[in-house]
């Protein structure tokens, strides 16, 4: 009798368990599956830094749509904020891809540059989550309200940076791209700005991987494996999201991608 078990990639279960953690903290605070699988991948399990980048984003893809099929069906969902910021992060997408097949071609080493790249994101990420609502207390206090059509322009701006930001790093759809919406849509609910930003997320993170996969960086049995352990943990974070309150989930996390920042350099 074959033993099942023998084709399974090594590491499986951990893989698995690493999935179900990540998953249940995006379920309680909403961000952090790329800042944190990413750098996982790379500290933990030894995963070349591309393959992990590009694994991370089919696996941002896949979750993000079951995301995005919850808020549509909601109705929270604003598809004209999501195409404007598709509108710019398709195209800095493709040409993000472009550059990086140019440079491996051209002998470039991606994982030489990705962890700083990485690092910075990651800090990014964690001034995001702690201070945003003081960013958003003083743009309030001295940006004036601009007008819509400069609102529009500068969230096509803000998806062509998310555009470069995730392709390379996998990081910042999530924080950085709420934090962009919120002090751009001020009047907008939250609910409605967090389900535009994931419905946004899907067709990046599913044209960056694809694009990864393209150059070579995937891999599919340890997609399965995060898949596997994150599905469950994101309802299970969702569900004890109401029972914690959320400046300490915040906090906690953003001194965890702080720490790993610092990791990355060192």
């Amino acid at each position: 009798m074959t033993d099942w078990t023998a084709s399974l990639p090594p590491h499986f279960a951990l893989y698995a368990m690493s999935g179900l953690g990540v998953g249940i903290l995006v379920g309680m605070t909403g961000v952090g599956g790329g800042s944190l699988m990413t750098p996982l991948l790379i500290l933990l399990f030894g995963i070349h830094p591309s393959t992990a980048v590009g694994t991370d984003l089919l696996y941002a893809a896949v979750t993000k749509t079951a995301g995005t099929a919850f808020h549509g069906f909601r109705g929270t969902v604003d598809w004209r904020i999501t195409r404007l910021l598709a509108s710019g992060s398709i195209p800095a997408t493709l040409l993000t891809i472009f550059m990086m097949h140019r440079a491996a071609t051209q002998g470039v080493a991606y994982g030489q540059i990705l962890a700083p790249v990485l690092a910075v994101s990651l800090v990014l990420t964690a001034i995001c989550l702690v201070l945003r609502q003081r960013i958003l207390d003083f743009a309030a206090r001295r940006v004036p309200e601009p007008r819509p059509a400069t609102v529009a322009g500068i969230t096509v701006l803000s998806g062509v940076a998310l555009g470069v930001l995730v392709t390379l790093t996998s990081v910042g759809a999530g924080a950085v791209g709420m934090t962009a919406l919120v002090l751009l849509y001020p009047r907008h609910s939250t609910v409605r700005l967090v389900g535009s930003d994931i419905a946004h997320a899907v067709p990046l993170t599913l044209l960056a991987g694809i694009g990864h996969w393209y150059l070579g960086a995937i891999n599919l049995p340890l997609l399965g494996a995060l898949l596997i352990g994150s599905l469950p943990g994101i309802l299970l974070g969702s569900y004890a999201a109401t029972r914690v309150p959320g400046v300490v989930l915040r906090s906690l996390l953003a001194v965890t991608l702080l720490l790993v920042a610092r990791q990355l350099v060192v």
